[in-house]
């Protein structure tokens, strides 16, 4: 399946990201928040299509989605953000569970997790404003990729509001052109769903039967 996403300083690739107090408390209430599905599904042509369509058909708009495979070849790796209620998040969990080739559900909202995106950023830089610009880039724990005569391409890996956070300082020289790849979740600690998952499959490949039993 083809990879897909979307369209403060504190803790750079290896930095630490805790789940945000406010989003734990807000979640058993009916108060909207952005909610994180880690979705495991069978690597099959159409699988990215049903997904997305199923969010349209539920009028729910998502903020962010990757797709890529896993330590298995025959699994890929959804990791969607999208913004709904306690409720909401339920449903959606429910539906994806529909879906032929969805093999997990994961909800980590409330889970303490490792939460990252990646961005390239291209700034115009000129000679005078050049060693500031690079200023700013250690600041934040990002890194050159390309040097122009005119303009500098940074990287930078972290949380949102720190690819937020440098975006801001870098608007006054002129952002040219910017590319994010979207979130990208993982749990801390030894629980994964991974496993979970990839035993789901081999269940389905043993069966022989053209269907996904989800767990």
């Amino acid at each position: 399946m083809p990879s897909a996403a979307k369209a403060g300083v504190n803790g750079g690739i290896y930095g630490t990201t805790e789940v945000v107090p406010s989003r734990i408390s807000s979640f058993a209430g009916n108060n909207f928040m952005m909610n994180t599905f880690v979705v495991y599904v069978e690597n099959k042509p159409g699988v990215l299509t049903r997904v997305a369509s199923l969010f349209r058909r539920r009028a729910f708009n998502i903020d962010s989605l990757t797709v890529g495979r896993t330590e298995k070849p025959e699994v890929s790796r959804m990791t969607i953000t999208v913004d709904a209620d306690y409720d909401q998040a339920r449903r959606i969990e429910a539906n994806l569970y529909k879906l032929v080739n969805v093999i997990l559900v994961d909800n980590i909202t409330a889970e303490p997790s490792i939460v990252r995106d990646l961005a390239m950023i291209k700034v115009a830089a000129t000679h005078e404003a050049r060693s500031h610009v690079l200023e700013l880039a250690g600041v934040f724990r990002a890194r050159v990729v390309d040097v122009a005569p005119e303009s500098l391409t940074i990287e930078i890996t972290g949380a949102e509001d720190k690819i937020d956070g440098l975006l801001e300082v870098l608007r006054p020289y002129g952002v040219m052109e910017m590319v994010r790849t979207g979130i990208v979740a993982m749990r801390r600690g030894n629980k994964s769903s991974g496993a979970v998952a990839s035993a789901s499959v081999l269940f389905h490949d043993a069966s022989g039967e053209d269907v996904s039993y989800s767990v």
